[in-house]
Order: structure tokens, then C-alpha cells, then sequence
């Protein structure tokens, strides 16, 4: 397993536990930062779990904008909390992180959704990150 497919798992984890804890982002990001100190050969997959939960905390309203314009007939708060969790992980890396490429990004969130949500999640989560990767490219 990739760098980037652990640090995606672990973005997972602290966007997931923020939200169904209804912690602020900045506590549950420090409480892991402790945790990493303590595990340096998880140190490349931290620095870029970071950068995910940063940007989708810089760019929330956007994102969360995106995804409810794009999840017809669903509301945010409708959603399972995986699910939005990996649609914001997910939006950021296609419309803000142009390292990585837009099929990577939904390729990845799907495979996360397949195994740690519904049955139906990962159909759902890639079609919703394809609508927002079409607005992107637009």
C-alpha cells in the first residue's frame, strides 16, 4: 500500500471522527500530531494526511458547496458520515491538489467507500466525484 493510500485513510479517520464526534478539526489534527511523534515510520503518510485535512478545512464551504449541488436528492447531513467524509477528502485533492490526477482521487475515495461504507457508497461516491471533477475541468 502507497504513502499516499495510507494517508488518505488516515485523512479519513480524523475528517470521520471530527465529524461524527462533532469535534473542532484543529483538536482531533493535534491529537493525532501526538500520536505521530510517536510512530516516525509513519511519518511520510502524516505529512500528507495533514495536507488533505487542512485543505478541506480551508476550503469547506466550497467543497461542501460542491457536493450538495452535485449528490442529487441528497443533503449533507442525509449522507453517512463516511461517505461525506471521503466526498471531502476526495473534492479536495481533484479541484485543489494538482499532484494528484482526478481518476487517482475518485479511484481512491471508491475503494475507501467500498470497504468501510454501505454497499451502495461506492456507486454513489463516484458519481458524485465525477460531476464535481466535469465542474472542475470546466
Amino acid at each position: 500500500m502507497s504513502a499516499r493510500t495510507k494517508a488518505r485513510k488516515r485523512a479519513l479517520d480524523m475528517l470521520f471522527q471530527a465529524d461524527v464526534r462533532g469535534e473542532a478539526l484543529p483538536a482531533v489534527v493535534a491529537a493525532e500530531a501526538k500520536r505521530a511523534v510517536g510512530e516516525p515510520d509513519r511519518a511520510a503518510s502524516w505529512l500528507y494526511a495533514r495536507e488533505i485535512v487542512d485543505g478541506v478545512s480551508d476550503h469547506r464551504d466550497e467543497i461542501d458547496e460542491l457536493i450538495m449541488s452535485y449528490a442529487q436528492g441528497w443533503t449533507l447531513d442525509r449522507m453517512p458520515n463516511v461517505d461525506r467524509a471521503l466526498l471531502r477528502l476526495a473534492s479536495w485533492e481533484i479541484l485543489f491538489n494538482d499532484e494528484v490526477p482526478t481518476a487517482v482521487a475518485i479511484d481512491e475515495a471508491v475503494e475507501l467507500a467500498k470497504e468501510y461504507s454501505t454497499d451502495d457508497s461506492g456507486r454513489f461516491v463516484n458519481g458524485v466525484l465525477g460531476r464535481i471533477a466535469d465542474h472542475a475541468k470546466a
